[in-house]
C-alpha cells in the first residue's frame, strides 16, 4: 500500500472523486482552490503522485501558462 502525506491524501481523494464524475484535465490552481492548499503545494506534489499513485494515473499533459495534468482512473 502506498504511503501518502496528509496533503497528498487530499489531492488524490479530490482527483479520484473528480475522475469518477468524468473530469479528466486539471490545473494545480483549480485543485488547490478546491481543497484549501496553495497552487505551489499542489504543483510540487503532482509529479511525485504521478509516480506513486495506485488510485489514478496522473500525466503531465500540456504547458501553456501553467501545466495541465491529465488524470485517468486505474
Amino acid at each position: 500500500m502506498t504511503e501518502y502525506t496528509e496533503e497528498e491524501k487530499r489531492i488524490v481523494a479530490y482527483l479520484h472523486d473528480s475522475v469518477a464524475r468524468g473530469e479528466r484535465y486539471f490545473r494545480a490552481k483549480t485543485i488547490a482552490e478546491a481543497i484549501g492548499l496553495s497552487a505551489k503545494q499542489v504543483g510540487v506534489r503532482l509529479p511525485r503522485l504521478a509516480e506513486k499513485s495506485d488510485d489514478v494515473e496522473i500525466e503531465k499533459w500540456s504547458r501553456a501558462r501553467s501545466t495541465t495534468w491529465r488524470v485517468t482512473p486505474r
